[in-house]
């Protein structure tokens, strides 16, 4: 059965039904089914498709610093280099700036197809130096894509500037279709000239947003929704939200764990709000995949990352630094176009090699496993252990091979000191591995591989360079013809 993604101006695109069990982004087998139009804005795009996000880089540039609500998980800092999540940057820039290091990171990363205004504020509230940075990258950086991330407020008047500046790409963070829940996670908006509080203010942002969403999916421009999950404020409201926005054509939903750390001095990590576990985070995406292409590769990233997703290479096109660079940008344009239609190629023999990882034709009545892999990039095992500072989590079942999530991770082998003498990095490194019955890497000390035996995880370093999928899916064959996967070892890992 194929259901329609309605309002869409270059025709009604299908979206299959499931998402190959809840897959992230859009797989392969969906890639196929879409017209040639909006099948070239996904395949290089690194937040739209799954495979994309092991190649293809992106960057934020943090050009717009205010923000028209205020939101109990967010606090914005303007010079931090410490912190990895939304609203954080280590130094603001102009739009002048902002096109310079575009065109620096470019040139310097060719794997970049993406660059995306995301704050450290709002970037509709600041349209002045969104709009303007885009209009200068459109004519001096023609072969980038361009992308918004917005609350969704100020939206509605921006749908025909973000149409004039060929915008392919918008993502509106919608937490909430009812008031009552939006007054739980919004203390406040700025609009109309005046503070709006409470029920009043979520009821008008709420308004804004779906506004905006059918307003751009009328213009064609594909929309992802972002939607944070609060535990014991809007879990239970969330599928809701996912019928609510995939009933008005969006084309992506990503629903994100809440970051609510007291350190970081927003209002829910001040009174001690928490965090999903991954099996909450894992249960709720699944319930929202029923009909709705999910993003599960979200990182979170900074308003100023650079590079590969799960990656930040930021702290090398500071300012100054960029200052110092001599930018060829059209030979930095024909280097990149080589590079990315050799990435295609290679993405096209992969999805051709790796269909029994699909369709793995395993007896239905083995359970499914959690796998740990520890990348690098490319979508290969090519990482050690030690040196991971995330680890991709991968599901293999009797119906395939299909990506959960990422895990955080800290780096407890710097290569500095003798691995495995951080015992606290190890020890949290293992627990963010709970519910993994097996971790893949390319290379793993003696005793971490002790300790996660002792935690119940299965280290594999027999399939470095393979990759990710096909290596889940011998594992898993390995594991049935081992005899783990019956009745007493299904108990085991429930227990």
């Amino acid at each position: 059965m194929e259901l329609k993604v309605l309002g869409q101006a270059s025709g009604d695109l299908p979206v299959s039904k499931g998402c190959s069990a809840g897959s992230c982004g859009s797989t392969d087998d969906q890639l196929s089914q879409l017209p040639d139009s909006i099948r070239e804005k996904v395949f290089n795009h690194p937040c739209y498709s799954e495979d994309a996000h092991h190649y293809f880089a992106r960057m934020h540039v943090a050009v717009a610093p205010a923000c028209n609500i205020q939101c109990h998980y967010c606090n914005r800092k303007y010079d931090c280099a410490n912190e990895s999540r939304p609203g954080v940057v280590s130094e603001l820039l102009t739009p002048t700036q902002a096109v310079k290091k575009v065109k620096a990171v470019a040139a310097s990363i060719p794997q970049m197809t993406v660059l995306g205004i995301a704050g450290p504020g709002d970037p509709l509230a600041n349209p002045d130096r969104t709009f303007t940075t885009f209009r200068q990258l459109s004519e001096e950086a023609p072969d980038i894509k361009l992308c918004v991330s917005t609350n969704g407020l100020a939206l509605p008047d921006s749908v025909d500037e973000l149409a004039k500046h060929n915008i392919d790409h918008v993502t509106i963070t919608i937490n909430c279709v009812d008031p009552e829940v939006g007054a739980k996670i919004y203390p406040w908006i700025f609009w109309n000239n005046r503070r709006v509080r409470g029920i009043e203010a979520a009821k008008i942002l709420i308004d804004q947003q779906q506004k905006g969403l059918e307003m751009l999916v009328a213009r064609g421009i594909l929309v992802k929704v972002n939607s944070v999950l609060i535990p014991g404020v809007n879990d239970k409201h969330l599928e809701e939200v996912s019928k609510v926005v995939k009933r008005k054509g969006a084309f992506l939903h990503n629903v994100m764990p809440l970051i609510a750390e007291a350190e970081h001095g927003t209002f829910f990590g001040v009174m001690g709000q928490r965090s999903p576990a991954p099996a909450e985070l894992q249960a709720l995406q699944d319930a929202c995949a029923g009909d709705m292409n999910m993003m599960r590769h979200c990182r979170q990233c900074r308003a100023d990352a650079v590079g590969l997703l799960g990656e930040d290479r930021g702290d090398e096109f500071t300012m100054d630094k960029i200052e110092a660079m001599e930018i060829d940008y059209a030979a930095a344009m024909n280097k990149r176009a080589l590079v990315h239609a050799a990435i295609k190629e290679e993405l096209d023999a992969k999805r051709q090699a790796s269909a029994t990882a699909r369709n793995p034709g395993i007896p239905a009545h083995y359970r499914p496993v959690l796998m740990g892999v520890a990348t690098s990039g490319g979508g290969l095992i090519n990482q050690h252990f030690g040196h991971a500072r995330e680890f991709l989590v991968y599901e293999a079942s009797p119906s395939g091979v299909r990506f959960i999530g990422h895990r955080k991770a800290d780096q407890y082998c710097s290569g500095n000191t003798t691995c495995g003498e951080t015992e606290s990095a190890l020890a949290t490194n293992i627990r963010a591995l709970q519910g993994c019955e097996v971790v893949l890497c390319s290379k793993i000390g003696y005793e971490p591989w002790g300790q996660l035996e002792e935690a119940g995880i299965q280290p594999n370093g027999e399939h470095a360079m393979e990759p990710i999928e096909d290596a889940v899916l011998a594992v898993y064959r390995e594991m049935i013809a081992a005899g783990s996967l019956d009745e007493t070892a299904s108990e085991r890992a429930l227990a």
